[in-house]
């Protein structure tokens, strides 16, 4: 899959022996619906490269059952014909061309085919054949105008003029940036001379020639709006998008004099992948704006992570060095002892609370107290009065002794996890201390070494926008200039055209340049 994207990328882009070589990669792993569109694309690299016989081999194994069986079917046609088999590539368009078309899509390449028919049959002046072809297609189908004009010829080649006249004259109506609408304008005034009627042919050759010299003047001011710039700015800003890649296409013209010249440019291959990459570099430019922006940001960042740390890490060693983990442990250690030794000899005064050792110490100096009464018959009832105070604290901590062991341990193993926290961090901060100046200075090298990247890239990338903005200009330019290099010719030859008929209304006028002004002005 990633070789078939390859070689369609690289023959969208017009890398002819770039794709060949990507699609000759590809082995037998690709998913059904990738296999037919590998071959239509392998078809189309041979055509584009002039090896048509390859590319009708190709067609030829596409299943007829397939979704783009119909288009593999009209490059077959196609191939065919310009491989030197016109008896077959005929026979395949013809079938092609009188198919039933479920959709727009089918329809439009329905009639394409046919006009290629009717363009192959007037090369091989069969005239019959190509009026019988150009019939088939739809007046108002993407291809009606060379259709139209197509079937004048055809009429013309038959000798019925009257005949041309009828698809000619519709399509002189249609918009002169169309070649075919604009070749129609002198046709149909041939037509008119050829049945006779020269006041009408007059007329028309001449509106012919001031329709041309005002849409040469048009043509003029579009080139200089395309070489100011104009032309790629508008299409940049009425076709917004951070994306780039070859799947982006112009979806709106721009607002133009004469924007009807810019249709067909625009619809050009050759122009389309000349635009993507201008777009593409300014998508660079743009990227490579961006992190210069960004690195400035990320040293500022960086600058501030170093003063924060500098400034944190001494009031964090003084807090930390407040802390005094080993005495901590040594007293840790020491009521761990005595926890142990209090649950081993199962004594409840080890776990008494504050409440119950302080009447534990005021029991203990009122017998001391009794005891030093001697005999005294008095103090009996005080001594039996404290025995029993004695013996019912002794029971309530012996109560609540497995309790007060559990507390304890319990409050032990916080502290070990408060312990061992510390010691963690203490670790951490030693490490930090160690790694933190050392990523800042990968984070500063880093940075450093990207700028003088940027420096170098930034101005390579807009030389070279600006260097493909010119060829973007130069394929659009090149495309006018032939049109008007195209009104050039019809208006020579329709100027020889009104020398003739003003040649023919003068007495005598049948000379020598009047036959090569009749020459001259047939398109």
């Amino acid at each position: 899959r990633a070789w078939f994207f390859l070689a369609k990328i690289r023959y969208q882009r017009g890398y002819l022996d770039q794709a060949q070589d990507a699609i000759a990669r590809i082995e037998n792993h690709l998913p059904p619906e990738l296999r037919e569109e590998r071959a239509l694309l392998q078809a189309n690299i041979l055509m584009a490269r002039g090896d048509y016989a390859g590319a009708a081999g190709a067609l030829e194994a596409v299943d007829a059952k397939t979704p783009g069986a119909r288009y593999a079917r009209y490059n077959l046609g196609i191939a065919l014909i310009k491989s030197g088999d016109t008896a077959r590539g005929t026979t395949v368009l013809d079938e092609l061309g009188r198919s039933s078309a479920e959709n727009e899509e089918y329809r439009s390449l329905r009639d394409r085919a046919n006009v290629a028919l009717g363009f192959a049959a007037l090369t091989e002046n069969r005239a019959k054949d190509a009026r019988t072809y150009l019939e088939r297609v739809r007046l108002k189908s993407l291809h009606a105008n060379k259709a139209l004009l197509g079937f004048g010829w055809a009429a013309a080649s038959l000798k019925d003029p009257k005949l041309a006249l009828v698809p000619w004259i519709e399509l002189a109506q249609r918009d002169v940036s169309d070649s075919a609408a604009l070749e129609a304008r002198i046709a149909v005034p041939y037509a008119y001379a050829e049945l006779g009627a020269y006041g009408q042919s007059l007329d028309r050759y001449q509106d012919a020639i001031a329709t041309f010299d005002r849409e040469s003047t048009s043509l003029d001011e579009s080139i200089k709006a395309i070489r100011t710039g104009t032309l790629v700015e508008a299409l940049i800003e009425r076709n917004p998008g951070d994306e780039m890649g070859w799947f982006w296409n112009i979806r709106d013209l721009p607002e133009m004099p004469h924007a009807n010249h810019l249709t067909q440019v625009l619809a050009q291959h050759e122009f389309q992948e000349a635009f993507k990459n201008y777009r593409d570099l300014r998508f660079l430019a743009k990227n490579l704006d961006d992190w210069r922006e960004k690195l400035t940001v990320f040293q500022d960042m960086l600058d501030n992570r170093k003063k924060a740390y500098a400034e944190r890490l001494p009031q964090i060693r003084q807090q930390r060095s407040e802390i005094d983990l080993a005495a901590l442990r040594k007293r840790r250690d020491a009521v761990a002892a005595e926890i142990a030794t209090g649950e081993r000899d199962a004594d409840g005064h080890a776990f008494a609370d504050a409440k119950q050792t302080e009447l534990l110490q005021r029991l203990a100096d009122v017998q001391a107290a009794l005891k030093n009464g001697g005999d005294d018959a008095e103090l009996a009832p005080l001594r039996e009065r404290a025995r029993l105070a004695a013996g019912a604290l002794t029971w309530q901590l012996a109560q609540d002794f497995p309790a007060r062991v559990w507390d304890a341990k319990k409050d032990l193993t916080a502290i070990d996890a408060q312990i061992e926290q510390a010691q963690r961090l203490d670790a951490e901060l030693a490490q930090a201390q160690r790694d933190e100046p050392a990523r800042f200075e990968r984070f500063g090298k880093r940075i450093a070494a990207l700028t003088p990247l940027l420096d170098v890239m930034i101005p390579r990338v807009a030389a070279l926008s600006k260097e493909q903005q010119g060829v973007v200009q130069d394929i659009a330019v090149a495309a006018l200039t032939q049109q008007k290099e195209r009104l050039a010719v019809y208006t020579t030859q329709a100027r020889f055209a009104v020398a003739q008929l003003y040649d023919r209304a003068t007495p005598g006028g049948s000379t020598a340049a009047s036959k090569d002004a009749d020459h001259a002005a047939k398109p």
